[in-house]
């Protein structure tokens, strides 16, 4: 035990033993720069470095483009782009349907099986459409439930602000 404890203090000394930095120039021997260091303070000095550059760095990349350059971030520009075309090839397939059902209706005339009064691109589109059940619309008790509580925060919440 007695060794541990004489290890500690050497330890402790040593890190805490005060030396001196000097830059001299060297053809004439004079004194550029000088400071008093421990190894306690360069170690400190180096780490706080370390964390500084490292959130810095983090920071960059994070809140500026340049994380598009890393694999797996995609860029807010694609992602629009993405989102804009899902939409079109939506709407160009729901055009699609409704023309194969109306040239199906249109090939039905030309073989007699339906008269011609009766194809009508609109009533077909019309015909296309989808009824929903009111009743599948109207909210659930847990809903209306969390609906309540909403309100009952953002009350609370403005009469805060307004004391």
């Amino acid at each position: 035990m007695a060794e541990k404890g004489h290890k500690r203090k050497k330890i402790k000394k040593h890190l805490f033993t005060k030396n001196r930095l000097v830059v001299l120039n060297e053809d004439s021997f004079e004194e550029i720069f000088s400071l008093r260091l421990t190894l306690m303070n360069v170690f400190v000095v180096a780490t706080l470095g370390a964390i500084i550059i490292i959130t810095v760095t983090t920071f960059i990349i994070a809140f500026t483009p340049l994380r598009e350059y890393i694999p797996g971030y995609s860029s807010s520009k694609l992602r629009r782009e993405a989102t804009e075309l899902a939409l079109k090839s939506d709407s160009l397939s729901t055009a699609l349907k409704k023309n194969e059902a109306y040239l199906q209706s249109v090939v039905k005339v030309l073989n007699g099986d339906l008269e011609y009064q009766k194809v009508n691109k609109d009533s077909i589109m019309a015909s296309e459409v989808i009824e929903v059940d009111p009743k599948t619309l109207e909210p659930s008790e847990e809903e209306l439930e969390i609906r309540k509580k909403v309100e009952e925060e953002e009350k609370a919440l403005k009469t805060k602000k307004n004391k």
